[in-house]
């Protein structure tokens, strides 16, 4: 196993890359190696002055963006999928080493970009199509649907996937017509630079895709005013905050938030394909996925079968911090961020808990590391029965009735995620439908419902406003023209007709037109 630094990452590649960020303050941030501690790069910090001439450049080449047809406009991502997934390896080095997470994770997460490009790249040219309809009088009049681009959307992008949230949100926006201006975490600023730097490979225009970088409080604000249309994924507390600027300022917002998400295991389950579907829901990530499960409900009759099979195998997972794809987990995103985790911990041990296996960090792997965690006896009034812990950690409960678990899955919060498992897949679905949640995963936790590009996906509840994915993924970042033609001029009385007269033609046209269904 090899646990250097790839040879990709040099210190040339990475200045060219965070050259990109402008700044005239000369702030910068330590961008570190998440396994070693390490600076890989000073990231520039981006003043307000700053993001308010990133804005006016991609209005400027959105102006002339917005203009070219689609089909070649579409024709820049049909080469930017061969590019990214021709780059796969690189981008992968990249996520790794500011994230940390295991390289099997990584590479997965590469593969997001690309499928969207695939879905949008058919559904695109049939959504953004004119669609000409009636209008008020047949014959003489119609009506035509046009999907304008909002302008320049403010993509806000999480340290969790910074690759697949700050450039898969980015795609369908400019598949639109508009411009971008991304702001990604600092501590993970690299990988969608990288991936900008591939679109502009195949065809971009220059200026149409910024990158601003900097802490939220500080450039968040002059980033949502100077935007007409913000996608923010994170935690609630923030979403609140950007939903609200974003109401005072009038637009558009599209907010992916937390989730606290529950799996109920039915009684005809197969408690082997639970566990191996529970083992990637819970520690996929190091359990840093929004989607990721945290409580698990089972019947009494597979409750002590599961937690043996499940606790051994979380007791096997291979953690590491190697560039190579051994690891089944890597690290957390951060000292901090461990020690938050851990603090969930803690506090469900002080109040009763039992820890089953894991709880511990380990800093012989990592500075970040922390061991895969089962929990037991977890309540409502601990920090990890009722807030989102975002890591390694699991708590199981017990469910008498099946009415007892969705009422249990449902007493939370948020709304994001759920998942169902069950041999009669009739019966697993009409529960799954009961549970209060955006994305309910039947005989899969997490990934079946993220990864159908068709369908939108977004939370309900206090995890989120709007969705990704799905003809919504795209006509959010549109504004509708009606642009409606009258022929001749039919819309009121004839000149000197008589109003009564011509009130009772209007009233038997109403008649015909509902016998007739002419819109």
């Amino acid at each position: 196993m090899t646990t250097t630094r790839p040879d990709t990452l040099t210190d040339e590649f990475l200045e060219s890359l965070v050259a990109r960020v402008p700044s005239t303050g000369g702030g910068t941030w330590k961008l570190t190696e998440v396994y070693t501690g390490e600076v890989l790069v000073e990231l520039p910090q981006s003043t307000p002055a700053d993001i308010e001439t990133a804005f006016a450049r991609a209005r400027e080449a959105q102006a002339e963006w917005s203009q070219w047809p689609l089909r070649k406009r579409l024709a820049v991502f049909k080469r930017a999928h061969t590019l990214l997934v021709d780059n796969a390896h690189t981008t992968t080095d990249l996520i790794q080493a500011e994230s940390g997470k295991n390289r099997r994770m990584a590479m997965e997460e590469t593969c997001d970009p690309p499928m969207v490009i695939s879905h949008y790249l058919k559904r695109a040219p049939r959504l953004l199509a004119p669609t000409r309809r009636g209008g008020p009088v047949p014959v003489v009049s119609s009506s035509t649907e046009i999907r304008q681009p909002k302008g320049v959307v403010g993509v806000i992008a999480p340290w969790n996937f910074p690759f697949a949230t700050g450039i898969s949100d980015a795609v369908t926006a400019l598949m639109a017509g508009n411009g971008i201006v991304l702001k990604p975490d600092n501590k993970t600023a690299l990988s969608p630079l990288y991936g900008v730097s591939l679109l502009e490979q195949a065809g971009l225009p220059k200026g149409l895709f910024q990158v601003v970088c900097g802490e939220g409080p500080d450039v968040g604000p002059t980033l949502i005013d100077n935007a007409n249309y913000v996608m923010f994924t994170g935690s609630t507390a923030t979403g609140r905050v950007i939903g609200e600027r974003a109401g005072r300022n009038l637009i558009g917002c599209c907010l992916e938030l937390g989730g606290k998400n529950p799996m109920i295991v039915l009684d005809d389950a197969v408690v082997d394909d639970v566990v191996a579907g529970a083992l990637f829901g819970v520690f996929g990530n190091t359990g840093q996925i929004c989607m990721h499960i945290e409580r698990i409900y089972l019947p009494d009759s597979l409750y002590d079968e599961f937690r043996s099979k499940f606790v051994a195998a979380a007791e096997g997972l291979r953690l590491g911090a190697t560039y190579d794809f051994g690891p089944e987990l890597g690290s957390l995103i951060s000292v901090d961020h461990r020690d938050r985790v851990a603090s969930h911990v803690e506090d469900a041990v002080a109040k009763g808990a039992t820890v089953v296996t894991g709880g511990r960090a380990r800093p012989d792997l990592g500075p970040a590391f922390f061991e895969p965690t089962v929990l037991e006896g977890v309540t409502q009034d601990m920090l990890a029965g009722s807030c989102e812990t975002f890591g390694p950690v699991v708590a199981l409960h017990r469910y008498a009735s099946v009415d007892e678990a969705v009422a249990l899955a449902n007493d939370t919060d948020y709304g994001l995620n759920a998942s169902v498992w069950g041999t009669d897949l009739d019966r697993a679905a009409a529960v799954g439908r009961r549970i209060q949640s955006g994305n309910v995963n039947i005989n899969d936790s997490l990934a079946a419902a993220y990864a159908s590009k068709g369908t939108p996906s977004g939370g309900v509840k206090q995890s989120g406003v709007g969705a990704r994915h799905g003809d919504q993924g795209l006509l959010k970042y549109t504004d509708v023209q009606n642009l409606a033609v009258l022929k001749k001029p039919v819309l009121g009385p004839k000149p000197g007709q008589d109003y009564a007269e011509y009130a009772k033609q209007m009233l038997t046209g109403l008649k015909v037109m509902r016998r007739t269904r002419i819109r």
